[in-house]
């Protein structure tokens, strides 16, 4: 099966030429036809199997005729960096349409968003925190929204952004189609489908692990060991490239990696241009903090399936941490269970 199957338009075609593309993914195949024909779906793969193209395509295919200057598609992210990526990807694809995508995220000022967005977009690619904002103000108007999609949404609930989450829909009581992408489904992503979509179509690709494009390892280390150990992992001759986290426990700027190849520090303390600098880098190694959340906030904007070099994920941990990067739990109940000192709190990327 080709793309020239789902009988896209000719400039979102030419997009997906551009782009390399010949065979659709698993959850590409399954999911692009019923969102074609305007149908809700509930989405379920891990990341690195193609879930943004399941729905910027059709996004593209619709909007690609109607008129132009006001908010159509509306897509929510949990973080600036996973925004900014959706974002290029509608850029791309749709370059020959003249659609206008623009990503909305905290952490920059207000006011360019807002002339940005009185100049006039038709695709939204939004965090729930700066987007509540925009609404609030009356400087987003949502009164022509076709479509709505809710991108990691099971990572958006674990970061505590249901009740966002919950205010946004709200607003878009007329929306015509709704989407939901999620890696896991635990039962408060049941219950938000439910709460959400209307007669979805669930499509679910493979069981909930981790892409085989992705490899993954754990390795418990004492706080006061991390430098040394991430310096010998990195050290080592023909190692594939990776991403090294740490916890909270030690801040945004106890150590670094410094090994012969590249590389950088994200996390959620840095200012969004650098870590919006640091991912145009090409890297070998990478130095993310989870910051308060719990939640690392490198891997969606630094996707090893979009392109970057990192193969492997490398995950340095103190004993005490409940979550480590690359284990695919359920949001809700685990982070219940956490110590009361481990709660995420809420966050506004």
């Amino acid at each position: 099966m080709s793309f020239d199957s789902f009988d896209l338009h000719p400039k979102i075609a030419a997009g997906v030429q551009a782009l390399g593309y010949s065979t659709p993914t698993p959850i590409q195949h399954r999911a692009i036809p019923p969102v074609l024909q305007g149908q809700d779906v509930l989405g379920l793969a891990q990341t690195g199997t193609g879930k943004t193209a399941a729905f910027v395509l059709p996004i593209l295919q619709r909007l690609v005729k109607t008129p132009r200057g006001f908010i159509q598609a509306l897509v929510i992210a949990p973080t600036r960096e996973l925004s900014d990526q959706i974002n290029a990807t509608f850029e791309t694809l749709g370059r020959q349409t003249h659609l206008r995508s623009f990503p909305i995220y905290g952490g920059v000022p207000i006011a360019p968003q807002i002339r940005k967005l009185r100049s006039g977009v038709e695709i939204i690619v939004a965090c729930p925190g700066r987007l509540l904002d925009h609404i609030r103000q009356g400087t987003i108007r949502l009164s022509h929204l076709e479509v709505l999609v809710l991108d990691e949404a099971d990572r958006m609930l674990d970061m505590g952004f249901l009740p966002d989450i919950k205010e946004i829909v709200k607003h878009v009581p007329t929306v015509r189609q709704r989407l939901m992408f999620a890696a896991t489904m635990p039962d408060d992503i049941r219950r938000l489908a439910k709460d959400v979509l209307r007669n979805p179509v669930t499509v679910q690709v493979d069981s909930p692990a981790p892409a085989a494009t992705v490899a993954h390892a754990l390795y418990p280390v004492a706080s006061t060991s991390k430098p040394h150990f991430s310096f010998n992992c990195c050290a080592i001759p023909k190692r594939p490239p990776s991403l090294s986290s740490r916890g909270p426990s030690t801040g945004p700027n106890g150590w670094e990696i410094r090994s012969k190849g590249p590389a950088i520090r994200l996390h959620r303390f840095r200012e969004t241009y650098l870590r919006t600098n640091a991912r145009r880098r090409s890297v070998d190694s990478v130095t993310a903090c989870t910051g308060s959340s719990l939640q690392p906030t490198l891997p969606p904007g630094v996707s090893m399936s979009h392109g970057s070099r990192m193969s492997s994920i490398m995950t340095c941990l103190t004993p005490r941490m409940p979550t480590p990067i690359g284990s695919v739990v359920p949001a809700g109940p685990r982070r219940q269970a956490m110590p009361s000192r481990w709660s995420p709190t809420r966050t506004r990327p």
